[in-house]
């Protein structure tokens, strides 16, 4: 793959973080094709999220299989899609796929993603297992391939950082 393929991104983070906001401002700002991978769950995992219940490993496979898919059916033309990417084995999935793609990892102080969570009005998952995502989170290493990205700020700052990291990363 040449370096000047267009970028390939996850924006990875707990629920609440702000991966679908920034992922679309990003997608925009590097001119790539968005995807939102709450889209690719299977109806029975939105039911048990809805339900209150934490997805497992398993609940979770078929999920990164069509995140992956997306994934490798943009290597030429870039894009980005937003997906949890909790644990380093979820990205190591997604990266034997896409070897070049980049996770901007959104990272804030539980407290805000709570808040943030309980603020947002129809999305399937309830504030009630953001504990589980926490606890199942595995913070990137720094042999992967990304960066942390601190959601503190603005969406449009927190954006920018994330662009600011993306193109550093070229």
């Amino acid at each position: 793959m040449p370096d000047h393929a267009p970028p390939l991104v996850v924006v990875a983070g707990v629920s609440g973080s702000g991966k679908s906001t920034v992922g679309r401002a990003l997608a925009q700002r590097l001119g790539v094709p968005y995807g939102e991978g709450d889209d690719l769950h299977p109806r029975g995992n939105i039911e048990k999220m809805r339900a209150g219940v934490p997805l497992d490993d398993e609940d979770r496979a078929p999920w990164l299989d069509r995140v992956a898919g997306w994934l490798h059916d943009r290597l030429d033309s870039g894009g980005v899609i937003a997906c949890s990417a909790l644990k380093r084995s979820y990205r190591d999935r997604l990266a034997s796929v896409a070897p070049r793609v980049f996770f901007v990892h959104l990272h804030g102080p539980a407290e805000l993603i709570a808040a943030r969570l309980t603020a947002r009005r129809g999305h399937f998952m309830p504030p009630g297992l953001l504990r589980s995502q926490y606890d199942a989170l595995e913070p990137p290493a720094p042999d992967e391939h990304g960066a942390v990205v601190s959601v503190e700020g603005t969406p449009e700052e927190t954006t920018a950082l994330a662009l600011a990291a993306v193109r550093a990363a070229s």
